[in-house]
């Protein structure tokens, strides 16, 4: 089995067990208490996704040059429960931000540092080693401050949006 076939057969049990909920708090805190650092869930998509990076079929797409890459993994299927799977890779300088997005169905995003004290902005505050479920209709940055690391991404139906525009600051 090719290993981006590994890392898809091993998220459809774990989009079995999340296909029925909403991103969000309670999701995010569930997600951490139930398939944080050191489940076996969390270990095994954190090794594959990283040694897909390292392999270059994870992550491989330059968005802004070497440090923001992105590339889908799969696209929503029946067996994935029309979640997608995407992975990117981003690198702060001391941080950064990617490309403003909103989430129309909301996103499960496994957090992966790949330097010591790497760290993704989440809807409730920075998020090292664990996730963070930003809700439905959410709207964001993704900035990173620290190093660099991995976002594995699952979002339902595949929805993203980078036809948004941010919010006036002030």
């Amino acid at each position: 089995m090719n290993p981006s076939q590994a890392l898809i057969e091993r998220s459809i049990p774990f989009l079995e067990e999340v296909k029925n909920r909403t991103a969000g708090g309670e999701l995010e805190d569930w997600l951490n208490n139930t398939h944080g650092p050191g489940t076996a869930l969390y270990d095994d998509l954190a090794r594959m996704i990283t040694n897909g990076v390292e392999e270059g079929w994870a992550a491989n797409v330059e968005v802004d040059g070497p440090r923001y890459r992105r590339s889908r993994i799969a696209e929503p299927s029946d067996v994935l429960n029309y979640f997608s799977v995407t992975a990117v890779y981003m690198k702060s300088e001391p941080r950064y931000r990617g490309q403003y997005h909103q989430h129309p169905y909301g996103e499960l995003n496994l957090v992966v540092p790949l330097d010591p004290g790497a760290e993704l902005a989440g809807p409730r505050g920075w998020q090292g080693a664990g996730w963070t479920a930003p809700g439905p209709g959410s709207h964001h940055y993704p900035e990173i401050r620290g190093g660099a690391l991995i976002a594995l991404f699952y979002l339902p139906a595949g929805r993203i949006s980078y036809d948004i525009t941010p919010a006036p600051v002030g």
